[in-house]
């Protein structure tokens, strides 16, 4: 991979905060605290039985695959502790398997999920609290299966799934607040179907693809993508329902991806696009992204193999507008910034030195001055005006 050198970099992020809207999220404290303060008794659970109470496990689960669940939950306001130990599929053959299927408002935790088609499932549920669980090898590790419901996943491990977090099409909406998790050697890291996701200081390390919006919208904080075939991709634009609306990155670290998306859908698509305080370092390519409006500040683009372009997205027929301001493109193959014609973004402060292609080439943009240039390649400044200093 592309890599920088010489780079190392300690990120000082402090996270705003977004979670749920303040209503929601004061409903849900009193329940979280009930969660924390549940005393689960130790049972003797056998693959197959309804979880109705607190319950914790006493030994490992493998479990055949079966059309029914490994466990079942159905009691309201439940915790289900796994003690530490794994639920597993015991069969040959993964296909339609369930680990887990929650039908209310519950918590798992503390414990793996293994091999299951579906690691956990939920159907009608308005919430489900997720913590300390690794789900490994499954098709889709959390599944929302009918259902409009709220995750809050914390200081979980998603590793070599299909799929950490995914859902059913076209039947199911909600939110993934994902905090303090690990996301490796998944195929896919999230898949946003009319759900919206809130990642907050996470990591995403070799997989296959980060996030796929097809519908939705992602906000990712103080995280880390590291090493992916690609970071994310966004639905081409078809109409209807099927648009990414927001792709919003903040205080992250994207460094050492193959790409920034798969080579089938090049270009990150979205109504959307806002990107504070990234440090963006010695990926394979560079980012291309398609919008409507676009809040790019404070980034650093270092030594990747290609700069930021912007232009105008198809789900929106209007030139591109918003705010480019106090990036930093160095040392990028290629161009480091490039503003499409006919997008008029606003270019101010930002500093483009020693790419192999233009510094800034914005010729359609507005020039809100205060840009600096020197020592690019191909020249270093077309449509606006830059100082060498």
């Amino acid at each position: 991979m592309h890599k920088a050198e010489g780079f190392f970099v300690t990120m000082a992020i402090a996270g705003l905060s977004l979670g749920a809207p303040p209503a929601l999220a004061a409903d849900r404290e009193p329940l979280d605290a009930r969660f924390q303060q549940a005393k689960p008794v130790a049972c003797d659970v056998q693959c197959g039985d309804v979880i109705t109470q607190h319950t914790k496990l006493t030994h490992d689960l493998s479990c055949p695959g079966t059309d029914e669940p490994a466990l079942r939950i159905e009691g309201d306001g439940v915790v289900l502790d796994l003690g530490g130990h794994t639920v597993r599929r015991s069969s040959p053959v993964q296909q339609d398997t369930l680990g887990i299927v929650v039908t209310s408002t519950s918590m798992v935790r503390n414990g793996t999920i293994r091999g299951f088609a579906r690691g956990v499932q939920t159907e009608g549920v308005d919430s489900l609290r997720v913590h300390k669980l690794t789900f490994a090898d499954n098709g889709t590790a959390i599944y929302n299966y009918f259902s409009t419901t709220y995750f809050l996943i914390t200081n979980s491990r998603f590793i070599g799934n299909d799929a950490g977090l995914g859902s059913e099409i076209d039947a199911s909406t909600g939110t993934f607040d994902v905090r303090s998790s690990h996301f490796e050697n998944n195929s896919l890291g999230i898949y946003l179907d009319t759900h919206a996701a809130d990642v907050l200081d996470s990591t995403f390390i070799g997989n296959g693809l980060g996030i796929y919006c097809f519908a939705g919208g992602a906000r990712v904080r103080s995280s880390t993508f590291a090493r992916n075939a690609a970071v994310a991709t966004t639905t081409v634009p078809i109409g209807g329902r099927d648009i990414c609306d927001v792709f919003r990155f903040e205080d992250t670290l994207i460094a050492d991806n193959a790409s920034f998306a798969p080579a089938e859908i090049p270009i990150w698509n979205v109504v959307q696009l806002d990107m504070i305080n990234n440090w963006i370092v010695g990926n394979d390519n560079g980012l291309t992204a398609g919008s409507f409006q676009v809040y790019i500040q404070g980034n650093t683009f270092w030594d990747n193999a290609g700069g930021l372009t912007l232009g105008d997205t198809p789900i929106v027929s209007l030139p591109q507008t918003g705010i480019i301001r106090a990036n930093r493109f160095l040392r990028n193959d290629g161009d480091g910034l490039r503003v499409l014609p006919a997008s008029t973004p606003t270019v101010i402060g930002n500093v483009a030195l020693g790419n192999t292609g233009w510094g800034i080439h914005a010729p359609t943009a507005f020039d809100g001055g205060g840009n600096v240039a020197r020592d690019n390649g191909a020249g270093n400044c077309e449509g606006i005006v830059c100082a060498p200093y």
